[in-house]
């Protein structure tokens, strides 16, 4: 199989593994924000009894815990990355939707970390939107208002697969070397979820200080 075959061929099952990996982790591992609020008290000493609460502590205080979220997710796939990598090519593929179901939980996390909750369709779509920003994909505002959430989401995922898996198999063709593909799956898994952790914090954490801003206006006194 010739270089431009290969090529295609893995980009093709990357794509529909991201695709499916995305869609289980929305529909089956989803964060729970009642359970990570008890982690954000305990784990991390906030205290806060609502998300709403964040918008009255440090700025600071999220984001060193927005740090160590993605730092901890980093490990995570670094771990899974190098445990399949063993397999080389033959477990890029599976490796690929456990990979973005760390990456969406991580996505998830954030947005909690920083007061944006997931339930109701306008946040999920919210939440969407920074995952195809954390992927490099532009999604424009009318794109969203005009979908609603059961039609939007697979869109969304499938323009996200599309963009990702463009960019696995560029850095992922060191999996096909036996012997190194352990340390080279780790290092990408690591470098992966760290890319996508970083542009979502950014957008959730830019998000957050604008709200903030808001909230202060609005309960600012009026001369």
């Amino acid at each position: 199989m010739s270089d431009v075959n290969k090529n295609s061929w893995l980009r093709r099952r990357a794509e529909n593994a991201l695709r499916r990996g995305f869609t289980e982790a929305y529909e089956t591992v989803k964060v729970d924000p009642n359970r990570f609020l008890l982690q954000l008290q305990a784990a991390h000493s906030l205290p806060i009894s609502t998300y709403r609460g964040v918008y009255s502590l440090d700025i600071t205080q999220l984001d060193e815990v927005a740090v160590q979220t993605v730092r901890g997710a980093m490990k995570i796939a670094a771990v899974e990355g190098a445990g399949l990598g063993l397999g080389g090519v033959l477990t890029v593929l599976p490796d690929l939707s456990i990979l973005a179901a760390i990456t969406l939980r991580t996505i998830q996390k954030l947005s909690l970390v920083y007061g944006f909750e997931f339930n109701t369709d306008e946040e999920t779509a919210e939440l969407w939107l920074a995952t195809a920003s954390a992927a490099g994909v532009d999604l424009s505002r009318e794109f969203l208002e005009k979908e609603v959430v059961s039609r939007l989401v697979p869109r969304v995922i499938r323009r996200i697969a599309v963009q990702a898996s463009t960019d696995v198999v560029e850095r992922w063709s060191g999996r096909l070397i036996p012997i190194a593909s352990s340390f080279i799956g780790g290092g990408l898994n690591y470098y992966f979820v760290r890319a996508w952790g970083e542009r979502a914090n950014a957008h959730f954490r830019q998000k957050h200080l604008a709200l903030r801003e808001r909230l202060a206006l609005a309960s600012a006194p009026t001369l």
